[in-house]
């Protein structure tokens, strides 16, 4: 028998909105972001626009709110967000969730956004759960102070970079997919080349 893996886009598939948007107004407060939006619109104009590519765009307005910002503070503040915040996923894809975790599938949860704040998402429904479960997402980079230096770590886990990072983490898959039945669901054009190389694909199915 195969062996089943779910792969899961994160924002706009298991939740019904952006979560970087979400993480930094609850993190940093209404006012403060609206007023790095505004300093920030012209370049995100051009990133929706396709002039300025999307991953940089994000970077240096990740670096605004928290460069310098300690590690350890700074995964309190995605701990207390995804904990307030369980009202962002979808219910339907709740329930497949569920179902996965409750039969003991293997998930991974495939997103640009950043690990910190995805991962603590899905503490209550691992609990008890005999899943192997992974986050892979974009990675945040600290200086030897221990702060964060508002780059990352790693490209944007965005596009073909979703499945180059499934590989790098699970290689047997590629090296003996007959063994594996790969089921992955996204919304978007990010999610593209993971939902093409997958067996079976779900587009939008929890909206």
């Amino acid at each position: 028998m195969k062996k089943k893996i779910y792969f899961f886009d994160f924002d706009g598939t298991l939740t019904s909105a952006d979560t970087l948007l979400a993480f930094i107004r609850y993190a940093c407060g209404t006012r403060r972001f609206l007023l790095g939006f505004a300093l920030f619109s012209p370049l995100l104009v051009l990133m929706k626009l396709r002039l300025y590519p999307n991953y940089r765009a994000k970077e240096r307005l990740f670096a605004w709110f928290f460069r310098g910002m300690k590690i350890d503070d700074f995964d309190d503040v995605c701990t207390r967000f995804a904990h307030h915040s369980q009202r962002l996923f979808r219910l339907r894809a709740l329930d497949k969730l569920r179902e996965a975790f409750h039969y003991g599938e293997t998930v991974c949860v495939v997103s640009a956004s950043i690990d910190n704040w995805v991962r603590p998402f899905f503490d209550n429904l691992v609990k008890g759960s005999r899943s192997e479960f992974h986050v892979i997402g974009t990675q945040v980079a600290t200086g030897t102070d221990g702060c964060l230096t508002g780059l990352f770590s790693v490209p944007n886990c965005y596009g073909a970079e979703k499945v180059r990072r499934i590989n790098q983490l699970m290689p047997d898959i590629g090296e003996h997919r007959s063994d594996y039945q790969v089921i992955a669901y996204g919304d978007s054009r990010g999610d593209r080349e993971m939902l093409d190389w997958a067996d079976e694909a779900h587009y939008r199915p929890f909206v």
